[in-house]
């Protein structure tokens, strides 16, 4: 390969929820610029899938884990090798009014989307599994943070506290030159958008209102993931990285 700042050969990289959408694709893209894949979900023949579709390489591995488990982190943690970079891409969505958030539907949302990668990253980090000049990018959201459209209260609170614990880390893990960053997506076109809660003609009158015409691909978001995983992002940290058609200009 020639002169390439994006080039991930070399690297070891974790990606959390590869079994489809955002997460599949960031460990395709990653496969692609010549990173070795630990992909982890909790559905096999789904993650399956995604080592099939995976750049081919030796040493692609996947682990089966649910990260709402506290013995899945831990066990996920200790198979997993010394790592360069870790995408963390799991997590649920739930489109509910605030006044029926219950303490119940907001422990389940918060569990998937906010203990869970914190736990994970703050156990990769304390055992020293993140190697040096490595790289974290989270996946964050806009909601929450920028936009708070009706009903997505619980899921935009719990997008919000990642996208205060990315910085946080960032500035205390930067004594080993470890790099923490989030990305912040307007409205992705994957399997999250259509779980029946909003309708298709709804789906497509709000894509209109997206100043570049169209909702986002998991590759607009994986390349980004790419760029912060390589080293032409090595002075980049405690940054969110906004990618919404322009939505929040609008």
């Amino acid at each position: 390969m020639g002169y390439n700042p994006f080039s991930l050969e070399g690297k070891t990289i974790l990606v959390t929820g590869a079994s489809s959408g955002i997460g599949k694709q960031i460990a395709i893209e990653c496969s692609r610029m010549g990173a070795t894949i630990i992909a982890t979900a909790r559905n096999q023949e789904r993650l399956q899938q995604t080592l099939d579709d995976l750049e081919a390489g030796p040493n692609h591995q996947m682990v089966l884990a649910d990260l709402t488990l506290q013995s899945d982190i831990e066990s996920l943690v200790d198979e997993c090798p010394a790592i360069n970079g870790i995408a963390l891409c799991s997590g649920m969505g739930l489109t509910l009014p605030m006044q029926f958030a219950t303490r119940e539907k907001m422990d389940d949302v918060f569990n998937t989307n906010f203990f869970a990668p914190f736990e994970l990253l703050r156990l990769l980090y304390k055992k020293k599994k993140i190697q040096k000049q490595g790289a974290v990018v989270v996946l964050s959201s806009l909601g929450g943070t920028q936009i708070f459209s009706g009903s997505n209260g619980i899921y935009g609170a719990s997008k919000a506290a990642l996208s205060s614990a990315m910085m946080f880390c960032a500035k205390e893990f930067a004594p080993r030159k470890v790099r923490v960053n989030c990305i912040c997506p307007g409205m992705v076109d994957t399997p999250l958008i259509h779980r029946g809660t909003v309708s298709d003609e709804q789906l497509k009158e709000n894509e209109k209102l997206y100043p570049l015409g169209r909702y986002g691909k998991p590759e607009d978001i994986a390349f980004a993931a790419v760029y912060l995983l390589s080293d032409a992002a090595s002075w980049v940290t405690g940054q969110s990285l906004v990618l919404d058609g322009g939505i929040s200009i609008r």
